[in-house]
């Protein structure tokens, strides 16, 4: 296994924990999952960042996007795009979930409170 990423662990779900708990205001523009425990945060584009929150509450260093027809992974303390292997199942949100999301959640105006 490479350091930071566990192919196993499962996605936490099909949009961002924090958000869908109610932790800030509550929809995200993009999904990015952490490859060491599959939990599935926010974009730093989106008005709360769960993702880099993760990273610096848990110390797990690599994400994923969990966006359809990406699989691109991250390294937050290279700052840099890292290799990774194909993460357990499912790899992105469901394709008809729509972006920003979740539906019924995102302001008529979300363009102007993106980070």
């Amino acid at each position: 296994m490479t350091a930071g990423i566990n192919p196993t662990a499962p996605p936490s779900g099909h949009g961002c924990v924090e958000c869908l708990a109610g932790d800030g205001p509550g929809w995200w523009l993009h999904l990015r999952r952490c490859a060491e425990c599959g939990h599935v945060g926010c974009c730093d584009s989106s008005p709360s960042g769960h993702a880099t929150k993760h990273w610096l509450e848990t110390g797990h260093p690599i994400m994923q996007s969990f966006e359809p027809g990406e699989d691109w992974f991250w390294s937050y303390p290279e700052r840099a795009y890292a290799d990774g292997p194909e993460l357990a199942s499912p790899t992105s949100r469901p394709a008809g979930q729509p972006a920003p999301g979740p539906e019924g959640k995102v302001p008529a105006d979300w363009r102007n409170q993106l980070r």
